[in-house]
């Protein structure tokens, strides 16, 4: 499963799941404005800024649609 940790008011964000949802891939958001507790854990997997997105060991940060369809 896909995992999207996306924040308000972030146009990569919105990028991201709108990818997502058009390839017909499925994925859980975690908005870490909504849910602080999630911050440390972006931070201890080496990120600093949303979206970030993981698949198994699988994880990288920002808009990469080239990565996003190795997932799908």
């Amino acid at each position: 499963m896909v995992t999207v940790y996306s924040k308000n008011n972030c146009m990569q964000c919105k990028m991201v799941k709108k990818w997502l949802g058009e390839h017909h891939v499925a994925f859980t958001e975690i908005n870490i404005d909504e849910q602080p507790e999630f911050v440390e854990k972006v931070i201890e997997m080496g990120f600093r800024a949303a979206p970030v997105v993981t698949k198994g060991e699988v994880a990288f940060s920002g808009f990469r649609p080239a990565e996003l369809a190795k997932l799908a």
